[in-house]
């Protein structure tokens, strides 16, 4: 199986070129915030996705908390990162379904990264860049 993989993101030269209009969409959201991402994306038409469950510290103040009688400065939040591969289309209707979906007003509310993406290659099918991104069947 391992030779059937052809690169189609080769150039004519047989080098590789960029996967130009390909973003990562890395938004970090607070984990009750979670299902109003997932709703915000499946309105906007947004399907493919990973979501994990991450720590991290912002520009919010540490919390205070008590364990077995000690108080504990707690400076690490709970936070849910979703990692969105896109078109270039969807790089916009993707960070307005995060900040729709994320947004309390209040400080903590997360993050959104867009990074430029290299290659992207769906395993399956071998298919690549934007092919790669779109959902099956559309």
């Amino acid at each position: 199986m391992a030779g059937r993989f052809v690169h189609r993101a080769n150039d004519a030269a047989g080098g590789r070129r960029n996967a130009a209009g390909m973003k990562l969409v890395i938004g970090i959201v607070r984990p009750e915030r979670a299902n109003e991402v997932l709703e915000a994306l499946y309105r906007a038409e947004v399907r493919g996705f990973s979501m994990s469950p991450v720590q991290g510290h912002g520009g919010e103040l540490d919390r205070v908390e008590t364990y077995r009688g000690t108080t504990v400065r707690v400076g690490m939040a709970d936070k849910v990162r979703f990692e969105i591969a896109v078109s270039d289309d969807f790089v916009e209707p993707t960070i307005e379904a995060l900040c729709e979906g994320g947004r309390t007003g209040d400080v903590g509310d997360g993050k959104i990264f867009v990074v430029g993406l290299e290659q992207v290659v769906r395993i399956r099918t071998g298919e690549t860049a934007n092919a790669a991104v779109t959902p099956v069947g559309a």
